[in-house]
């Protein structure tokens, strides 16, 4: 097991730890809808993506009555 040889002391070990704080998100604006989504990624809400619909909302599908 290993053991240190010295004591760490707390300004060495916080300046150790300094990077370690975490980052705010950084939302942008859908332009499709308006809603907050993260940068590159599909709209979660209108499910658009670099002006075009990438996943067709639910509410949307038109289902047969075999599938349903």
């Amino acid at each position: 097991m290993a053991v240190q040889q010295n004591k760490v002391t707390r300004s060495r070990r916080n300046m150790r730890r300094s990077h370690d704080a975490l980052v705010a998100a950084n939302p942008n604006e859908c332009p499709s809808c308006g809603e907050l989504k993260r940068p590159h990624h599909v709209c979660p809400s209108c499910g658009w993506y670099a002006g075009r619909e990438v996943i067709a909302r639910g509410d949307e599908v038109e289902l047969d009555e075999d599938a349903a």
